[in-house]
């Protein structure tokens, strides 16, 4: 009895609920929830995108972000930034031709990155008809390659992080201070949002990718190159999250680790399912809801409980929902 009340204790020591402290900072946390959850919604487009088309679960996504992560802090390097404490102050004309120039060559990186996956670990896959089991272990087994590759070269010890930005409030909104680093992630990651939705539904390669999606053998028959739809595919969904990472790198810079992806692209794919994997709108919207749903759990039950929220909130919408919020296939979605 006294080791099952200690437990309970123990139990009760773990988990709080701070009501009041939500309900005080309501809009702030769902400010930073969004900051977060754009990022998100980022890299969970990589994730709906490939299994639109081949049905597969590419894990190794996660470190094609890694890749941009680290190629945006090399090249911000090359351009003469050290790592500090203090944020540079160059004016923000300057500064922010740095961060499009960083971003486009890890958008570059990243996207090359998942190109040489594809090429490397799945196509020769899809040439010998191996079953679905196979792609899945092939995945896995290539996001620890990539893993081990940074762990070898650059060690388990974070890089010290080069801070571009300091974060200064713009406005107050209903009682949220929303800062220029919030407002440029979100920004940002909206923008390139709406860019791949243009492109998948408005543009003849979207229309291809699509047609590939919905039926392989009617498309190549209507003339679409299927292996030139799934290198685009690979490509673009690489190419967002190099973008991706920049955004992180600026919003959370003392993340530059080897391992840095693993975590961040779980809750990617997390977010991709709880929207509707296979929708791009659905991992818009199951990116922004999960890192609100983050922000709101650990101050009600802890930070302790940030990651386990996620996965908890992903669980409860799957049992009223398996197919997921919008669960839509890309090739049925509506223009």
């Amino acid at each position: 009895m006294l080791e099952a009340s200690s437990a309970s204790l123990l139990a009760v020591d773990w988990i709080t609920f701070n009501v009041e402290g939500l309900f005080n900072n309501f809009m702030q946390y769902t400010v930073s929830g969004l900051t977060v959850g754009a990022i998100y919604a980022l890299v969970a487009i990589g994730y709906t995108l490939v299994y639109g088309v081949l049905r597969l679960i590419n894990f190794a996504h996660s470190e094609v972000f890694l890749v941009g992560l680290f190629v945006q802090y090399f090249v911000l390097q090359a351009l003469g930034f050290s790592p500090s404490a203090d944020a540079y102050d160059q004016g923000a004309g300057l500064t922010l031709g740095y961060l499009l120039l960083a971003m486009l060559i890890s958008m570059l990186a990243a996207g090359g990155t998942a190109l040489a996956v594809e090429r490397i670990a799945y196509r020769p896959l899809r040439k010998k008809g191996a079953p679905p089991l196979v792609f899945l272990i092939t995945a896995i087994g290539a996001s620890f390659v990539i893993q081990q590759i940074f762990f070898v070269w650059r060690g388990a010890v974070p890089e010290r992080p080069i801070r571009l930005v300091e974060a200064q409030t713009q406005f107050t909104f209903l009682g949220a201070e929303v800062t220029n680093l919030q407002l440029v992630i979100i920004g940002a990651a909206v923008l390139l949002m709406v860019i791949a939705d243009y492109f998948v539904n408005r543009t003849k390669l979207g229309r291809g990718i699509r047609a590939v999606s919905q039926d392989t053998t009617t498309a190549t028959l209507m003339g679409v190159n299927p292996e030139r739809v799934i290198m685009i595919t690979f490509f673009f969904g690489g190419v967002l999250a190099g973008a991706a990472a920049l955004l992180y790198s600026v919003y959370v810079p003392q993340t530059m680790v080897y391992n840095a992806g693993f975590l961040l692209g779980l809750k990617a794919f997390a977010a991709a399912v709880l929207g509707g994997i296979g929708n791009l709108r659905g991992a818009l919207l199951g990116g922004l809801l999960l890192g609100i749903a983050e922000n709101w759990g650990q101050v009600l039950f802890g930070a302790q409980w940030r990651h386990a929220i996620a996965f908890v909130l992903l669980i409860l919408i799957l049992m009223f929902r398996p197919t997921g919020i919008l669960g839509e296939s890309l090739g049925k979605a509506r223009v």
